[in-house]
């Protein structure tokens, strides 16, 4: 959490905490094995129920965010250049329910389309949330793409794609897609995350586990 919070290097670990070398192989083991998405669903299924909420939630919202990798480079997965953004790197795509906490999230190259990446999180979900039912997507999942991927995976869920009104500038406040531009904006707070600093898409991935309990 501190590496999380603070952003700093692992070799910049404070001396009272355990030898960087022995926290860093416990993270490399638990980002392995999937410790880190086991303890957020635990501890988002105790929310749900603290807030008097059924532990699977019946809506939900996906979005992605765009992270520019470090120039550090000696990535093993592969990463992308999205031409739209014109950014080099990753892409998080995160599962949001209505109240703004994480439900799951995958990280891929930036340069896979949000209707493939959006399926790709659909499907590594594998049965956790059965009662989901609705899902609202920007307008980057629009067509059959991602429509064809839903039917396949969970044909129980409707999906509903909310988009801009007319001609509108600037920032504005889209129904529903603001709770999970929310959750992005809560996850920025944690430097580590500012930009694409891991090797490895797991360990990205568990760092955005994390991040979902701060």
């Amino acid at each position: 959490m501190y590496l999380l919070g603070t952003g700093c290097q692992w070799r910049a670990i404070p001396k009272d905490l355990p030898p960087r070398s022995t926290v860093h192989d416990y993270f490399d083991r638990w980002s392995h094995d999937g410790t880190p998405e086991q303890m957020h669903h635990v501890l988002y299924v105790k929310c749900r129920e603290q807030d008097g909420r059924e532990a699977s939630p019946t809506a939900a919202v996906i979005d992605n965010q765009r992270v520019k990798s470090a120039e550090k480079g000696g990535h093993i997965d592969p990463i992308g250049y999205d031409a739209g953004k014109k950014i080099r790197g990753i892409k998080r795509h995160i599962l949001a329910d209505t109240t703004g906490l994480m439900l799951h999230a995958v990280v891929h190259s930036a340069d896979i389309q949000e209707r493939d990446g959006g399926a790709l999180l659909m499907a590594a979900l594998f049965g956790l949330f059965p009662f989901l039912t609705k899902l609202s997507a920007g307008g980057g999942y629009q067509g059959p793409v991602f429509q064809d991927a839903m039917q396949a995976i969970m044909s129980q869920v409707n999906v509903e794609i909310v988009k801009r009104s007319g001609p509108q500038q600037g920032f504005v406040v889209l129904p529903k897609r603001w709770v999970v531009e929310r959750t992005l904006a809560w996850l920025n707070r944690c430097r580590r995350l500012a930009k694409d600093w891991e090797c490895r898409a797991r360990k990205a991935r568990a760092f955005l586990a994390h991040s979902g309990r701060l």
